[in-house]
């Protein structure tokens, strides 16, 4: 397959719009007409990362962390950053990164964090605001289960919890066909009224161009009537940070080597333990300091997130406990969700799990 084909796959799931405005998520490196022979997955590529690639015979290396995060000036090699592109480049391996975007969506990597600490009831701490827009297109009665079912396809009509959301109304369009124009109904130069059904439906802002793309491929009419208003909801399907529940409230300790054990944390610094049961818990993977405040309002009697500074340790009070689980440790199942994905999509294609732990800390 092409890059450009695979790219599509990923960005179908993961939307490189959700990503935040510092980040640089998406194909950093690559031609995206070269063919893809085998995909390598890692959290952080390193030099010793795009040698992995070349013994394993994989062109395509899909991090988490993006390869060239700030401008790169210069390509002599006297960086890390600086040798991972031009050894990629001098093997013609291409790089793509999914960071902030699959840190944002609903069903990355928070919540596959949650997953695997065994918390439900999960829901977005700080949804995104201003990411939402409704469509509003007008269909001939005819074909519109068609072009509907073709927006639900592309990610329109999501509300919480709910897909395959709409409204829709009945009315009369009207149009006249100028010369040069193929009209499906109606003739070139003659005023036609058409019984059509106005169609309304929300989409997130970052899958717009799948959305439109989706309504002009589905609908019948040689020129598509639509208009994109942007809403100020917030978007509960994606944001950062999360809330989940233990099915069984329990100590903070036990809860800690819990995750200690599942994370395979050398060490977790954490607040003061203020002996109160943990069942709700707020987490961020990665840096999520930002986030106390927030994790204080959800209720949360633990947060869990990773790069907390000695101060911001004192932002726990008493309202909760404040747990440092190491960047590393908290992003490390990123891999899974891009596994999950390209499988789904690609059931015969070389996949690989990168055999090298890039963690930067060690601990003595």
């Amino acid at each position: 397959m092409t890059l450009r084909e695979i790219t599509g796959i990923l960005e179908a799931a993961i939307p490189v719009g959700y990503q935040e405005d510092y980040d640089n998520s998406g194909l950093s490196v690559g031609d995206p007409e070269s063919t893809i022979t085998g995909i390598l997955l890692c959290i952080d590529v390193t030099p010793g990362v795009v040698d992995e690639a070349v013994k394993e015979g994989c062109n395509l290396i899909l991090s988490h962390h993006p390869a060239i995060f700030n401008p790169v000036k210069k390509l002599t090699g006297k960086t890390v950053t600086e040798t991972v592109i031009i050894n990629a480049i001098r093997n013609n391996i291409a790089l793509y990164a999914a960071h902030t975007n699959a840190d944002n969506l609903i069903n990355g990597v928070n919540s596959t964090l949650c997953s695997k600490l065994g918390l439900e009831n999960t829901r977005i701490l700080v949804p995104q605001q201003n990411s939402l827009c409704k469509l509003i297109t007008y269909v001939p009665v005819a074909h519109a289960d068609v072009v509907r079912s073709a927006l639900f396809e592309a990610g329109a009509g999501h509300i919480g919890r709910y897909d395959s959301c709409s409204f829709q109304s009945t009315g009369k369009g009207s149009f006249r066909a100028l010369e040069g124009a193929k009209p499906f109904t109606g003739k070139v130069g003659q005023l036609h009224f058409e019984d059509e059904l106005r169609i309304e439906t929300v989409f997130p802002r970052a899958r717009q161009s799948a959305v439109i793309r989706a309504l002009i491929a589905a609908h019948p009419y040689e020129e598509v009537a639509y208009d994109i208003i942007s809403l100020e909801n917030v978007n509960e399907m994606a944001g950062s940070g999360m809330t989940g529940e233990l099915t069984e409230p329990t100590d903070e300790e036990t809860f800690l080597q819990k995750v200690k054990s599942v994370l395979g944390c050398r060490v977790i610094r954490h607040s003061r333990l203020l002996q109160k049961p943990v069942r709700k818990v707020a987490l961020c993977g990665g840096s999520g300091s930002f986030l106390i405040d927030a994790a204080i309002r959800s209720g949360a009697t633990m947060f869990l997130t990773a790069d907390i500074k000695y101060h911001q340790f004192f932002e726990a009070e008493d309202h909760l406990v404040i747990a440092d689980i190491g960047h590393y440790e908290s992003e490390q199942f990123t891999i899974e969700i891009f596994y999950d994905i390209l499988r789904k999509n690609l059931p015969n294609f070389a996949i690989r799990f990168s055999h090298i732990n890039t963690n930067p800390i060690n601990y003595l």
